[in-house]
């Protein structure tokens, strides 16, 4: 269906490798559940964090299956799933915010309280991985990837990162734009689009966050994770969920912000048809 991942720009060649060590998943995962249990999972913004981890958790472990790595990497790339987004809770309770740009950066809060404070060893007692998801969870939603990673830090960082571009694109759907990004209803339907979000959307890559303006952007930004995804997996299950363009049925008041998205729906269909063919 989609043509090979070095297709892709930013992705590098694949390389694996093993650490040897077995991931207790269900370990893990009530290491996760009893972490989160200390916030109030009453919470929207709490409940669809906990729900967004275990997916990207499944995801990662889908795309990792899907380059045929060996079982103890596949559940390595499932735990960075589970691990990568633990900041998100501190983030919410001390800012009331998952906006990086107004409280702190939400990869760097996960690295602490999982590396700094040690809680990594409740997730597995092993030490050998550390380093590659520390990595993985410290890079995850950065805008680029150092260059001088070592291959296998860099495709688990891959991994990891399509896993969440791709749900990114189903929060944004289920979970009001409202409640996200802290907005009214008027003030997203009237919001028009930032000419330099529309320009990085056709250079075909992520819009920084220092570039939006509006609401709206939020939407293009978002649409925009497509080109940066690496595997053709992950493009397989964009395609199968649907949830990208849910997305851009953007729903406005403003003209020139229905025309935007009406052009960036072609483009995005005529983008993704390349890439099968």
């Amino acid at each position: 269906l989609f043509r090979s991942f070095t297709h892709f720009a930013g992705c590098g060649t694949l390389k694996q490798g093993s650490d040897s060590m077995k991931i207790d998943r269900a370990r893990a995962q009530k290491a996760f559940a009893d972490y989160a249990a200390h916030y109030n999972a009453a919470d929207a913004k709490v409940k669809l964090k906990i729900d967004h981890t275990y997916r990207v958790a499944a995801l990662c472990a889908r795309i990792a299956q899907s380059l045929a790595l060996p079982p103890e990497d596949v559940d390595l790339a499932w735990l960075s799933g589970i691990l990568h987004d633990v900041g998100r809770f501190e983030q919410l309770r001390r800012y009331n915010t998952f906006i990086d740009a107004q409280s702190v950066s939400h990869a760097a809060l996960s690295v602490a309280v999982l590396f700094d404070d040690g809680r990594i060893r409740d997730y597995l007692d092993d030490a050998g991985a550390d380093a590659l998801l520390r990595t993985a969870v410290e890079w995850h939603s950065a805008f680029r990837l150092p260059e001088a990673l070592d291959d296998r830090t860099r495709l688990f960082c891959q991994i990891l990162r399509d896993a969440d571009k791709i749900d990114i694109l189903r929060v944004n759907v289920e979970t009001p734009m409202e409640e996200i990004y802290n907005v009214s209803t008027a003030a997203l339907r009237r919001s028009p689009v930032t000419p330099a979000v529309l320009d990085a959307f056709y250079a075909h890559h992520c819009v920084l966050h220092s570039l939006k303006q509006y609401p709206a952007d939020n939407a293009v930004g978002h649409a925009s994770l497509v080109f940066e995804l690496c595997y053709p997996e992950s493009l397989r299950i964009v395609d199968e969920q649907g949830w990208l363009w849910r997305l851009l049925d953007f729903k406005t008041d403003n003209p020139d912000t229905a025309a935007a998205f009406a052009a960036i729906r072609d483009e995005l269909h005529r983008w993704l048809n390349a890439q099968s063919a």
